[in-house]
């Protein structure tokens, strides 16, 4: 009697070192997700601070300094449910204004243009990254969240279900080949 009531303690024990080391590494995937997030958000708004800076350095032509400003400025503006949808204009923005090689060359040549798009193209290039890290970790916070221990348990407390982050990143070939 007492050696099985030892077995069962034994198993209770390891049960719930088993669930507190799974609600560890749960709370560890999501501390990796709020900072690739975090991460996430800082190098859109250098995108974004960026873009805007160069729309109104005089360097571009006035229909391609609206159209990116105001994409820039909407990126930035946007509410959490539309940031998506806005970033994801800003992008074809950046596209659509230097999807001509003309076009960066003659921002390369104004005074200070060759700053201007090295630092625009280098804030392009480092948001697809950015986005892929932070997916990464929802990706695996989510797979965890999936396991039926994690939900039978709630070892994920009041956490909100981890949501990536799904937006069109395509840098501007132009822009960033020269740079690469």
């Amino acid at each position: 009697m007492t050696a099985t009531l030892i077995w069962i303690l034994v198993v209770l024990v390891a049960i719930g070192v088993y669930l507190s080391w799974t609600a560890g590494r749960l709370d560890r995937l999501h501390v990796r997700m709020d900072a690739a997030r975090a991460a996430l958000d800082a190098q859109l708004l250098r995108r974004a601070s960026v873009t805007q800076e160069l729309a109104t350095s005089g360097v571009l032509d006035p229909a391609a300094s609206i159209v990116l400003y105001e994409a820039a400025h909407a990126a930035r503006q946007a509410e959490e449910e539309q940031r998506e949808v806005a970033e994801s204009e800003l992008s074809q923005a950046l596209r659509a204004v230097f999807q001509d090689p003309v076009q960066v060359e003659a921002v390369r040549e104004a005074p200070g243009g060759e700053e201007a798009a090295h630092e625009l193209a280098e804030a392009v290039r480092r948001v697809p990254m950015a986005r892929r890290f932070h997916n990464d970790a929802v990706g695996a916070a989510r797979r965890l969240r999936e396991h039926r221990k994690v939900r039978w348990f709630r070892l994920a407390g009041h956490a909100p279900f981890p949501l990536a982050f799904e937006m069109d990143d395509e840098p501007p070939a132009a822009l960033v080949e020269r740079v690469g």
